[in-house]
């Protein structure tokens, strides 16, 4: 069997068969930032962008995106999420928003792509909706922080 798990005996992608795994219940969460500039923080805090309410329109992509992860990640398995939170940080003295998606669920494999996903989407919309404003945002450190379930068990991102 090789090591890669996407990949079949003749070296064939292929979607892993969960068949036989049990059911568990899982969790991951993952964050990303975007640097932007002062005038889009104050922009976004006082609601004064012109395409609406920025944060409240990137956790709605970011959940909407989470849900749909199979159909953007070849071979990701369709999974029944539970909990889908999109949270975030405003850090004004370094001009970053930090945000977070956590998911939840019960089922045969994990949440990781789903919660990357979601962070990811959530980014990207902050992005499109303050572009007027600030050409120069930079979208960076898309990670997992944690996750739970399954047969790895408990993971923890140290710093």
């Amino acid at each position: 069997m090789s090591e890669l798990t996407h990949i079949d005996s003749n070296g064939n992608a292929s979607m892993v068969d969960i068949t036989n795994k049990d059911v568990t219940k899982r969790m991951a969460v993952a964050s990303g930032s975007i640097s932007v500039g002062s005038n889009v923080i104050e922009a976004i805090v006082n609601n004064q962008v012109s395409k609406g309410d920025v944060l409240a329109t990137a956790r709605i992509a970011g959940i909407m995106a989470a849900k749909k992860t199979p159909e953007l990640i070849p071979l990701c398995h369709t999974l029944l999420l539970n909990k889908v939170g999109i949270d975030f940080e405003i850090d004004r003295d370094q001009n970053i928003i930090k945000c977070f998606c956590t998911i939840k669920l019960t089922g045969k494999t994990g949440a990781e792509m789903e919660a990357l996903t979601g962070v990811s989407t959530a980014l990207l919309t902050i992005y499109d909706m303050c572009k007027a404003i600030d050409k120069t945002m930079v979208i960076s450190d898309i990670r997992l922080e944690e996750k739970d379930g399954g047969k790895s068990g408990h993971y923890i991102r140290e710093v």
